[in-house]
């Protein structure tokens, strides 16, 4: 059992080791924090952290740092996350609010987010599992060209530009569109695309061939938004804290790279907008990440559906400040899409 003082003497322990990554010995915690005991108490206490596998030497007659389990239970204590300051707010409402679209918001987001924890960033694109379409809009650039722009209520935008083999006039399109909109708006991503399958059965055959060169442009955005998607920024502060990786950071950087582990992670993670969790070290072994730590929390877009989003980087990471941005981050983005 790990006494308040034991606790605390975790907490400088793990502050100390991630501002310095040098191992804390007693004699500098006495110096540099008031405990108002002696370092032979000090020593005492270590030696019960130790015991309890929450601290380690790394070197003979050497100070301690965190083990995996330690980093746990100092994340766990955490009861007020360390607010951002008015200027890194500002910052956030600032960059955030300047977005055009949903793409540019979430490019947006993990730019500033890796830039806040000097970590990787990642933001997932909104579930599309339950997005529906909010409306088709067709666009004639020209008697044969046409832009096909595909909206759904989790803010997701898709265009695309479409070469026909025949020309087509405004009674055309206008009733396309309008066919499109009574079939598929409001429908799910699943049941549009079932919709589609059929579509062109409601034109007159020498419409066919047109109607079923745009149909299946639409179809192909439909499945496109049906994938989950993840955007990251900021690898290269991997780079930066490669002496805290043990072997080479390469598997590391070949497991961020493959999308589909790192949102079977995130699938793991239960979200609450608001919340803040935090995967530490060998808790994320299992998909080849032992030596890394993930803090991620909720965002809720303007349908209603829920997406991750957080910061990956070395188990030596400063979790008080990682944790309030990223819960800062993912509540602004929230209001951003217009939800909160």
């Amino acid at each position: 059992m790990v006494s308040d003082r034991g606790l605390e003497v975790l907490r400088v322990i793990v502050q100390d080791y991630v501002a310095s990554r040098e191992p804390v010995g007693s004699k500098s915690i006495v110096e540099r924090h008031s405990f108002g005991v002696s370092a032979a108490t000090i020593r005492n206490d270590m030696a019960l952290l130790e015991d309890e596998e929450l601290i380690t030497a790394p070197h003979t007659s050497s100070g301690r740092i965190p083990t995996d389990k330690g980093y746990r239970v100092f994340v766990d204590q955490l009861v007020d996350l360390r607010p951002l300051t008015a200027a890194q707010r500002g910052a956030i409402e600032a960059f955030l609010g300047q977005s055009v679209d949903l793409d540019d918001v979430l490019a947006r987001t993990v730019r500033l987010l890796s830039q806040l924890t000097h970590q990787v960033a990642l933001v997932q694109y909104p579930s599309l599992t339950t997005a529906r379409v909010r409306h088709v809009e067709l666009v004639p650039l020209a008697e044969t060209r046409l832009m096909t722009v595909f909206i759904t209520d989790s803010g997701r935008v898709e265009q695309r530009v479409l070469d026909v083999a025949s020309p087509m006039d405004d009674v055309l399109i206008g009733e396309l569109r309008a066919k499109l909109n009574a079939s598929i708006g409001g429908l799910g991503l699943q049941d549009a695309a079932a919709k589609l399958a059929t579509f062109v059965e409601g034109f007159a055959p020498e419409r066919h061939p047109v109607v079923q060169q745009i149909v299946a442009s639409l179809s192909e955005q439909v499945l496109a938004n049906k994938q989950d998607r993840l955007i990251m920024a900021g690898t290269a502060n991997l780079a930066r804290t490669e002496d805290d990786f043990s072997g080479s950071i390469f598997p590391v950087l070949e497991a961020i790279e493959e999308q589909v582990i790192l949102l079977r992670l995130f699938g793991e993670m239960e979200i609450q907008p608001g919340g803040v969790l935090a995967r530490i070290g060998r808790e994320n072994a299992g998909y080849g990440l032992g030596e890394t730590s993930v803090v991620t929390s909720g965002y809720s877009s303007s349908g209603g559906s829920m997406a991750r989003l957080g910061v990956l980087g070395p188990t030596r990471m400063d979790y008080s400040n990682n944790m309030a941005a990223v819960r800062a981050v993912a509540r602004y983005l929230s209001r951003l899409l217009g939800t909160e």
